[in-house]
């Protein structure tokens, strides 16, 4: 049905009303209309509760932020268990090209949300950074951490 993703399989439940499909979000607990992108955002959630460990209840997906006075929707945020923000997700539909715009626009959010590791997906390729706030920089990483090992 849709694109075969490069993240571990997950059980999915599907619904359709009004000629639309729908896939159920853990998270938010409701059914949301199933984009190329909401796809990718599934897959992403699902990774990092199934095979990464982090807790449903530290993850939030799809909130509103403000930045320059614009408001802007992150995809998926992982808060430490202070409330202090650990990862920012930026999800694109697996047709988008991962590019210094996607690169751009998650380094925007950091300068609001202050998270330190930050993923771009587009579902078949994933990257990963580490920030360092005091240098001002950051550093690619091969994988994001566990929640066990936090």
């Amino acid at each position: 049905m849709f694109q075969e993703l490069n993240f571990p399989k997950f059980e999915y439940r599907f619904k359709s009303t009004e000629n639309k499909v729908s896939i159920f979000d853990v998270i938010r607990k409701k059914f949301i209309i199933l984009q190329p992108e909401e796809w990718v955002r599934q897959h992403c959630v699902h990774y990092l509760i199934n095979d990464k460990n982090y807790p449903k209840s530290l993850i939030n997906v799809e909130k509103e932020l403000t930045i320059n006075g614009l408001k802007k929707r992150y995809d998926i945020v992982i808060f430490n268990p202070d409330g202090s923000i650990f990862l920012i997700v930026e999800c694109k539909s697996h047709s988008i090209k991962i590019d210094q715009t996607t690169f751009d626009q998650i380094a925007r959010y950091n300068l609001v949300l202050n998270a330190t590791y930050l993923m771009v997906t587009n579902g078949l390729n994933h990257y990963y950074c580490e920030m360092d706030m005091e240098q001002e920089r950051y550093s690619f990483l091969k994988d994001i951490p566990d929640y066990k090992s936090l």
